[in-house]
């Protein structure tokens, strides 16, 4: 790691030991969705209300009700089928997810591109991560996509430090380097003030551990084998991993390099945009 990289990354986590590094709080809808989910005797109805207050979020989940993944019969053309169809548990998780992109928002045109970037692999990640857990486990595939929309969100806190420290920002390589060495910890840290349930509040400091062995499948190898399946043929070192040998698929059981398995992910890579 060169010289700029070290010195921010040890900075960085300074402030992060110091509690003084400013980190994005939940958005308030989020808040608002988590608290009615919570009720256990939640109508389709409130839920529709509390969750299409945001207008581009209801757009969006009515989008993924109609994706190739799970479209039905009839086109869904209303919040309230949608939900309807998905659940409420399902719709929450997934709305809650999809509202992170709020939070990916930069005051420079550099950074917001970098953002741009985060979010269309995070989407991606869920994407294939609901498709691999819909039909290769018994986890629940809400779960997994909101592992997938969240799996880098200790980028942002990095991002918007670089914002405010110019040599950061115009040093692509150093900042890549801090990126890459502490997002995993930032990530754990935003999750776990979030209320993040335990099986995804240690998602990002672990799914980058390729030789982690967990007694049963759960969402972080989901999230692991997705983000592995969206760097191939890429120049991301991460493309060069030999798939076949990871714990985490030899507990998926499925055949990395079959036709069936690449057609149906690609088509869940686009599923949530």
């Amino acid at each position: 790691m060169n010289k700029l990289a070290e010195k921010v990354q040890q900075a960085l986590v300074t402030a992060i030991d110091n509690d003084d590094l400013v980190l994005p709080t939940l958005p308030e809808v989020a808040l608002n969705i988590r608290q009615a989910a919570e009720d256990p005797e939640i109508s389709i109805s409130h839920l529709s209300k509390v969750i299409g207050r945001d207008t581009a979020l209801s757009a969006r989940l009515i989008k993924v009700v109609n994706s190739p993944l799970l479209r039905a019969t009839q086109e869904v053309t209303d919040l309230h089928t949608a939900i309807t169809r998905l659940g409420t548990n399902y719709s929450s998780n997934l709305a809650i997810g999809l509202v992170m992109e709020q939070i990916f928002h930069a005051r420079s045109d550099v950074v917001e591109q970098k953002m741009r970037e985060v979010w269309r692999r995070s989407l991606e990640v869920a994407g294939v991560s609901y498709a691999l857990c819909r039909s290769h486990s018994q986890l629940k595939p809400d779960q997994a996509a909101l592992g997938g929309l969240v799996h880098q969100i200790g980028v942002l806190p990095i991002l918007t430090y670089a914002e405010d420290h110019y040599e950061l920002l115009s040093d692509p390589v150093s900042l890549n380097h801090v990126i890459e060495s502490i997002h995993p910890l930032l990530g754990d840290k935003l999750l776990g003030g979030w209320d993040f349930p335990e099986m995804l509040a240690k998602l990002p400091g672990r799914y980058l551990d390729l030789e982690r062995d967990s007694p049963s499948l759960d969402y972080i190898d989901l999230v692991q084998v997705a983000v592995l399946y969206c760097h191939r043929g890429t120049d991301h070192p991460l493309a060069n991993i030999p798939v076949s040998t990871l714990p985490a698929i030899k507990k998926l059981r499925v055949d990395p390099y079959s036709d069936a398995l690449r057609a149906e992910l690609d088509e869940a890579r686009s599923m949530f945009y």
